[in-house]
């Protein structure tokens, strides 16, 4: 008996739902050697009758896989778009191409454009001629900006010194000092801003060097991953700082002045030991030395400026190397004398800061001496200061003072 090749090797057959937009649905069996162009025509056959002899009826409609959502090609096979059986597929007519414009409609898009297309200069220039001139201080709003950041710095410097006369007078003074001293002789590794650790290990940094990075750049995000990506190749990028570990000499130092402190308890020893606390108080600003971002100084010095002034500037405008360049152009106010004066203690903004009860309370706390003194030479540690348990609802309370009195 004869038999035809073409059975002989035929394919699998495959049962294929076909579905279509307007809700016809039937079984269609296809060996899987099939072409997709030869299936639509099979759906089309059985959903369009007599829609065949168009010859664009076919092109006009897709395949789609319902699973994948993918649209099938027409040139492939059922097998080679691994098409399952009992698989689902869509059969949706192909929407149409949005059709060309008329010349006549181009040219009025265009002139359309052209109507409203920005003026150049000229065209403003002309526009505005007879207007009468204004010289507008474009500095005001920089300045409003940099208003609360200047006026904290004198709060701040007031605020250390009610701090310091309180914890003098304390009769828990040796006891407050010595809590105080530890935590200014602490090594700076165990003070890492967590948010910004975080963002830095995130982005796949070792936590290691992030810690470093953080502390070269002064807690500073943006410029501890520019840190990392420039020395991601240094054979000592994780080398440990120098000087990181606290200095025996400074703890007996300390250890020593406790002692001094906490000597007999007559009225005369017990001045002595106040002023000698209020002496250690004054001191506590010379171990939080300002430092200047590096990169911002060599950014400026090749401006031309000098070293001092540029140190000068950046520590008027927080390490802020934009505002420092425009206070080294400008008028270069406030001053770094300045920066040690405090803020009128007569003043309606200061009297409202020491009538609130969070900030009385908190300048009993010497972790708030400690935080002012930090943030008055590295105002960039603001932020972990705000985060901290303790110093935060102190700083929040000054915060909302200061913009509530500002507005009236």
């Amino acid at each position: 008996m004869f038999v035809q090749e073409e059975k002989i090797f035929a394919g699998k057959v495959l049962r294929l739902h076909v579905c279509t937009m307007e809700g016809a649905e039937w079984l269609e069996e296809v060996p899987e050697d099939t072409t997709v162009e030869k299936l639509k025509e099979r759906c089309l056959k059985h959903c369009v009758p007599g829609s065949l002899e168009d010859p664009k009826t076919v092109t006009h409609h897709k395949l789609i896989h319902a699973t994948s959502e993918k649209v099938l090609t027409d040139t492939k096979t059922v097998l080679e778009e691994n098409i399952q059986d009992r698989d689902v597929l869509l059969l949706i007519k192909k929407r149409a191409p949005p059709p060309l414009p008329k010349m006549s409609d181009v040219s009025a898009e265009e002139k359309r454009k052209q109507e409203q297309k920005a003026p150049d200069k000229d065209a403003i220039l002309k526009a505005t001629a007879n207007l009468p001139s204004r010289n507008v201080d474009r500095t005001v709003a920089h300045h409003n900006m940099r208003d609360f950041q200047t006026e904290l710095r004198k709060i701040l410097v007031s605020l250390i010194e009610v701090a310091q006369k309180l914890l003098a007078l304390n009769p828990d003074a040796v006891e407050l000092f010595k809590k105080a001293n530890a935590m200014l002789d602490e090594d700076e590794e165990d003070r890492v801003d967590e948010i910004a650790l975080r963002q830095l290990t995130e982005m796949g940094f070792p936590e290691s060097r992030a810690v470093k990075a953080l502390r070269l750049n002064h807690m500073s995000v943006t410029q501890a991953m520019e840190w990392l990506i420039e020395h991601a190749d240094d054979p000592a990028v994780d080398a440990p700082l120098p000087g990181q570990a606290p200095s025996e000499a400074t703890a007996e130092a300390g250890a020593a002045s406790a002692e001094a402190t906490a000597g007999p308890s007559s009225e005369g020893d017990e001045e002595e030991a106040k002023d000698e606390l209020t002496e250690i108080f004054k001191k506590i600003r010379r171990k939080r030395e300002f430092r200047p971002d590096p990169r911002a100084v060599i950014a400026l010095m090749e401006m031309g400026f000098d070293e001092k002034e540029v140190v000068d500037a950046l520590r008027v405008n927080n390490n802020q190397q934009n505002a420092a360049c425009e206070w080294l152009l400008g008028d270069r106010k406030p001053s770094p004398e300045d920066l040690d004066k405090g803020i009128d203690t007569n003043s309606p903004l200061f009297q409202a800061i020491l009538e609130n009860p969070v900030v009385q309370l908190g300048l009993t706390n010497p972790k708030t001496l400690l935080a002012f003194e930090d943030m008055l030479e590295n105002p960039l540690n603001s932020t972990q200061w705000m985060n901290d348990p303790e110093t935060g609802p102190v700083m929040l309370q000054i915060s909302r003072i200061f913009q509530t009195l500002n507005r009236t």
